[in-house]
């Protein structure tokens, strides 16, 4: 399969990401009566992993995050040469999904773009008030535990065929854990596409959310060759 489209796969595999992920918290989460909640936008974001997973793995390998193609090369998964091309695909892709979303959202009288159209960020613009430093921790923390989690599940000892269902679920534990912190990032392009719809805080905070998710992804890179390295 050429790098085009296999660039082009990893495209709309982020933009579905984005746009299922933060589509659910931005229209879905806090719906009056029936709101989705925390859970329903953890589920939601595990959910587009584990569909595209199965749609598109045997095409790009479904990485869909800047951070995962990074640490994929850092496991010796993923050749170096083949990195920008999937990461301007990916980021591309999400900020299409933000904008579609952002058109959306927009429809509904009162929407108001100040509420951040699921942007990450700490200090007053995390959910739960969490300070920069915290957030940096967690983001690199989820990041490495993802990569350590996709690197295991794909490796070729692992059991065949159950590599979405375990990558889609661990994403899904990492939001359940950090979106109260960041509202979970652990992928620059997710980030950045509603950053650039939204713009001002979110872009000035955006630094954080590529700096620690692709320092994670080498942590759990690096981990993981070691760990999974076999005794010779």
């Amino acid at each position: 399969m050429s790098l085009l489209k296999r660039s082009a796969t990893e495209l709309v595999g982020t933009f579905w990401l984005v746009l299922g992920g933060c589509g659910s918290a931005v229209l879905a989460a806090a719906f009056p009566d029936v709101g989705i909640g925390l859970l329903g936008v953890s589920f939601a974001f595990g959910l587009t992993v584990l569909t595209m997973a199965f749609a598109i793995g045997h095409i790009s390998g479904c990485h869909l995050n800047p951070a995962v193609s990074l640490g994929l090369v850092v496991g010796g998964r993923f050749p170096a040469n083949e990195l920008p091309a999937y990461i301007i695909a990916q980021v591309i892709g999400g900020v299409i999904a933000a904008a579609l979303l952002y058109f959306i959202a927009s429809g509904k009288p009162g929407f108001e773009l100040a509420g951040g159209l699921a942007s990450n960020g700490y200090g007053e613009h995390s959910p739960g008030g969490y300070s920069m430093a915290a957030g940096f921790v967690c983001e690199l923390v989820m990041t490495a535990m993802f990569i350590l989690i996709i690197l295991g599940a794909t490796d070729k000892r692992a059991p065949a065929g159950l590599a979405p269902i375990a990558i889609g679920l661990g994403l899904t534990l990492i939001h359940l854990i950090s979106i109260p912190v960041t509202n979970t990032s652990v992928n620059p392009a997710r980030s950045t596409g509603p950053a650039l719809i939204v713009g001002g805080w979110a872009i000035q905070q955006l630094w954080m959310f590529w700096v620690a998710p692709l320092l994670g992804a080498v942590v759990g890179g690096v981990l993981y060759r070691w760990l999974g390295k076999e005794n010779t």
